[in-house]
């Protein structure tokens, strides 16, 4: 049991056992009851714990100030991006220094004319404690502006239209809205989508503007608990583009933006385990897709006939890369591409057939194709960065290649990218699969094995943990750590079977790779299992989880926020958000197999005698993905069991959701907490 720090002692959660049983196995919980959030003993504990984990950072609170006047130090807090140029009009973001979001602006015609100001979210924010938006949208005419509002981080949002003419919103007002939105080719029509009890995106409604709310029509509706719906306008805005998909399923639909009032047309039937996805361009329709490519190619097909049996090849599956992103202009199409474990472009020509990768800097980086919502241009924007690079913004001549910098991120304080190092390591897994790692340190670091280091990964749904630049980080790094991120299957860096050999019954795949890559910063000197900090968040907190639980040696201190740890009884529940159509990437444990597979590694239910090692779990009450109760029976469950004397400390933001605080000066001050509790905990190891 975690003995008391100090003079400070942890909270203690009553146990009261209940017994949850599924194909004759009975498991008891407990903690269980922890789950009742309109139970005020449940917020005591919570409160209890956060002023505990106040305590327990007490001592280090000059460090965490000091950390987080570096972070805002490094911020240039006045700024404006890039701005791009659309319909007339240049449109960019900026931010004021002491103001917590974005301000929307645009100018005609010229960046030297006056500034009208489309939305404030600073205004919008205005006396709440928490705020984020949805979407941002413009009308086609760019007469309207449709925002999206979430005031408790649950993300169910209210959507309001402001008139861009007069300044003022209208009338109409839309609730319990979900992400996803497509204007009408008129701006009088505006598509919006509804989630059920479950939070599961499902229903599309067609709203007319000026007309009343319980008048609004209902487009589809996905009965298939497996599947969400979405909607998006095409760049060319001539098509809306309704989409349902599971984790591994998908089927979408088309309509003409100017028929608003129409059905929209069935491009190709679902088929179990084939994904596509449908952009225009003109007289067809461009489809990327993995039916009989397993890293998927590009297809086209008439708009009058889209169905499969006319899909002509246009880029077919390449061995070793990865499709996964298509930005469509008139007369190009941008490929993002994975391949050797970066994110890449590719720049397909629609009259030659000529294909291109466009060329960077770095041997070592990350590339988004960006925000040039121009469809007849031949000029690409994309984003680009790397470990020690900080994000440009780069206009590209998809005809010439020239390449164009309009915006480099600025760094306060003297950042010299040279002073710092970067690299790609490769663990051996326990399988024998070499698993690639990203790292970053200072220049002069020496490897004796005396360093601090943060190991952070991730392993799900295909997501990459890409190579970024994140100027928080350098208060680390010039402290002499390292940092370092285990590309791990189960993630998207190396393709879709990297990805299927991290899920289902391959899950602990995830697990022995990540260990695998600690063990290998361990045996180069960058670190030893003293100073080793392991970060993960959400599904990544589930790696977390099950790491400490099979190496607690291995790591002196875990940073698990909004961690899914209670695998096994959440996906048992189908009353939980996302629990169902979550069973195509973690199983169904309905079925036997997948219930015991899941028992053997669900980090809640494995929790044990231990020396475990410092730990800092972060949840949100008003978290819809990872519901507050699972960190919280965790954070009890392992003081419970603990051997060790290290602090197992619970943080809960009472008013914010999965992601943490929504104004960028509480975000910085909430890294400069993790931040603080990383170094404290390593320099008393």
């Amino acid at each position: 049991m975690e003995e008391p720090v100090g003079d400070l002692r942890p909270p203690v959660a009553h146990q009261r056992p209940t017994v949850l049983t599924k194909h004759g196995d009975s498991r008891i919980d407990p903690y269980f009851w922890l789950r009742q959030k309109a139970n005020p003993e449940v917020i005591a504990y919570l409160q209890a714990e956060n002023s505990y984990a106040d305590a327990v950072m007490a001592p280090a609170a000059e460090l965490q100030e000091r950390l987080y006047e570096e972070i805002v130090g490094r911020v240039q807090q006045t700024d404006t991006s890039a701005p791009s140029f659309f319909k007339g009009y240049w449109h960019y973001v900026r931010t004021v220094e002491g103001l917590d979001y974005e301000i929307y602006c645009r100018r005609k015609d010229s960046m030297e004319a006056p500034e009208e100001i489309e939305l404030d979210a600073n205004e919008l924010a205005s006396g709440h404690d928490y705020f984020e938006l949805g979407f941002v949208e413009r009308s086609p005419d760019e007469n309207l502006l449709a925002y999206a509002i979430d005031l408790s981080g649950d993300e169910l949002h209210e959507v309001r239209f402001r008139d861009l003419t007069k300044g003022h919103d209208l009338e109409d007002v839309l609730s319990g809205v979900y992400y996803g939105s497509a204007w009408s080719a008129d701006s009088g029509t505006f598509f919006y989508v509804r989630p059920d009890k479950a939070l599961r995106p499902y229903q599309v409604w067609r709203h007319a503007l000026g007309t009343p709310v319980d008048q609004d029509v209902l487009v589809l509706q996905e009965d298939d608990e497996r599947f969400e719906l979405s909607v998006e306008l095409t760049k060319s805005e001539r098509y809306i583009i309704v989409t349902s998909s599971s984790q591994v399923t998908s089927e979408s639909r088309c309509l003409r933006s100017d028929q608003p009032d129409g059905v929209p047309v069935l491009v190709e039937a679902r088929r179990h385990g084939v994904e596509y996805s449908v952009d225009h361009q003109e007289d067809r329709f461009l489809i990327l897709t993995n039916d009989g490519a397993h890293d998927f190619k590009l297809v086209a097909a008439p708009i009058h006939r889209p169905g499969r049996e006319a899909w002509e090849e246009l880029v077919p599956e390449r061995s070793g890369v990865r499709l996964n992103a298509v930005d469509v202009h008139i007369g190009h199409v941008v490929l993002g591409q994975r391949s050797d474990g970066l994110q890449r472009l590719e720049v397909l020509n629609s009259a030659t057939g000529d294909l291109q990768v466009v060329d960077q800097p770095d041997s070592a980086y990350t590339a988004f194709a960006g925000s040039n919502p121009v469809y007849d241009s031949s000029v690409m924007r994309f984003f680009y960065t790397s470990l020690n690079a900080p994000w440009s913004t780069v206009d590209y001549d998809m005809n010439t290649r020239e390449r164009t910098i309009v915006k480099e991120q600025p760094v306060p304080g003297g950042y010299n990218r040279a002073d710092y190092v970067t690299d790609r390591l490769w663990a051996t897994s326990a399988d024998g699969t070499r698993v690639p790692m990203s790292i970053v340190y200072r220049k002069g670091l020496k490897s004796d094995g005396t360093n601090p280091a943060v190991l952070y990964g991730y392993g799900a749904y295909e997501l990459p943990s890409d190579p970024m630049f994140d100027a928080a980080r350098l208060s680390l790094l010039d402290r002499g750590f390292v940092f370092a991120i285990a590309h791990v299957r189960g993630g998207g860096e190396m393709g879709r079977q990297w990805y299927e050999d991290g899920k289902f019954l391959c899950k602990t795949n995830t697990f022995d790779d990540f260990i695998a890559c600690a063990v290998e910063l361990i045996d180069r000197g960058y670190t030893n299992p003293r100073q080793l900090a392991i970060r993960g968040r959400s599904a990544g907190g589930l790696l977390i989880g099950a790491v400490v639980n099979a190496r607690p040696d291995l790591f002196a201190c875990a940073i698990a926020q909004v961690p899914f740890v209670d695998a096994l009884t959440t996906m048992l529940d189908e009353s939980i958000p996302l629990t169902v159509n979550e069973y195509e990437e973690w199983g169904n444990p309905n079925d036997l197999e997948f219930y015991e597979y899941m028992k053997s590694y669900s980090p809640y239910d494995n929790v044990h005698r231990a020396n475990y090692p410092s730990m800092l779990v972060m949840a949100g009450l008003n978290d819809p993905r990872v519901p507050f109760w699972e960190p919280a029976k965790w954070v009890a469950k392992l003081r419970s069991m603990t051997l060790s004397a290290r602090p197992i400390i619970l943080k809960t933001d009472l008013g914010s959701g999965h992601s943490g605080p929504s104004g960028r000066y509480q975000s910085w001050r909430e890294e400069a907490f993790v931040s603080a509790f990383m170094v404290d905990q390593l320099q008393a190891s």
